[in-house]
């Protein structure tokens, strides 16, 4: 299968090309850039040699029958109908797709919204939740990678409803990678090195993303407090969800709930009593790797889930989607265990 990659120089496209290299059934047919058409790859990114010269993302020549757009916000609901009618697969990294509602979308992200034909085809793509509708998917809306490690810890509780439905609360942490590669003031060395920093308080765009699913898994599931931190990190997100419990419940029960509910996804790895995992158990993977608690005290539910921002919040849950859609083995090409230190 060829596929082609829209924004290859950004963090999330470039680290599709690594993930694709070692993909025993995907071969990276061309790579396109909007803004360095003509240059090779490797003047951008020394580490991975001179095999791909980038090109306009306004040409005709996308090769893949599969294409990855890792555009910003705005630009692949521009591209993905011309896609879609030139009979490509597409799976989209940005937020184009994700929210139902365009006027949802046009709040969060202050932009216009995606064509509403278009928006109905896509497919939310969080793989261990919505396998069958991808599998037969033409439009893929890759989740947000905070989404991501807040559903993943979520989704059993809520399900169940194990949980006050309006009493979450989720204090999530991610690494300066998530931010992109563009150059500002927010990301810059001096501003983010030995500091902690909140952002985006009560209004971060994966909000909706988040809700959108919680209802529905639950339709009694309401608003949320969701915090944001940039911690001093290349990669990595640690999202700590708290909940209060809507019935009794001890850990070994929660555990086991945890285990039985995941036990044919082969990237969610549930952590043992008293265990809790950290983002570089995950670093450079596609695990999400959970740990949970309960304090009689308080009647509160701590959850804890990791994964690493580029890879299972973005470029490896990618891949992991395509593989669904065409018929392969979900793990394909994803079996690399993590990095460490």
């Amino acid at each position: 299968m060829k596929v082609s990659i829209i924004g290859a120089t950004g963090y999330g496209g470039i680290e599709l090309i690594r993930l694709l290299q070692h993909h025993p059934h995907m071969r990276v047919a061309s790579v396109h850039s909007s803004s360095q058409a003509g240059v090779s790859l490797q003047d951008v990114y020394p580490h991975i040699g001179g095999r791909f010269v980038l090109r306009d993302i306004q040409s005709d020549d996308i090769e893949g029958d599969l294409v990855f757009l890792a555009t910003p916000p705005g630009v692949s609901s521009e591209w993905t109908p011309k896609l879609l009618a030139a009979g490509h697969k597409v799976i989209d990294l940005s937020g184009d797709f994700r929210l139902r509602d365009g006027n949802v979308y046009a709040k969060w992200y202050k932009k216009t919204p995606p064509n509403e034909e278009v928006l109905k085809q896509a497919v939310y793509g969080l793989t261990e939740w919505n396998r069958e509708h991808i599998a037969n998917a033409s439009l893929i809306a890759n989740p947000g990678c905070y989404p991501t490690a807040t559903l993943l810890g979520l989704a059993p509780l809520v399900i169940q409803k194990w949980i006050v439905p309006h009493s979450v609360i989720v204090d999530a942490k991610s690494g300066v990678s998530g931010a992109g590669r563009g150059v500002s003031l927010g990301v810059h060395f001096a501003e983010t090195n030995e500091n902690v920093k909140i952002y985006k308080v009560n209004t971060h765009q994966h909000i909706p993303e988040i809700e959108q699913m919680l209802r529905d898994w639950n339709e009694q599931m309401g608003p949320m407090t969701f915090s944001t931190h940039l911690i001093p990190m290349t990669r990595g997100i640690m999202a700590t969800i708290y909940a209060e419990a809507a019935c009794i419940v001890s850990l070994d029960r929660m555990i086991e709930l945890y285990k039985e509910t995941y036990k044919h996804c082969p990237f969610v790895r549930v952590r043992e009593a008293g265990s809790f995992p950290c983002t570089k158990d995950v670093y450079g993977s596609n695990y999400c790797d959970i740990g949970v608690s309960y304090d009689e005290r308080t009647n509160r539910i701590t959850v804890v889930s990791v994964i690493d921002n580029l890879v299972k919040g973005a470029a490896g849950q990618a891949v992991q989607n395509a593989n669904v859609m065409l018929g392969l083995e979900e793990q394909t090409g994803l079996t690399s265990m993590p990095m460490y230190p």
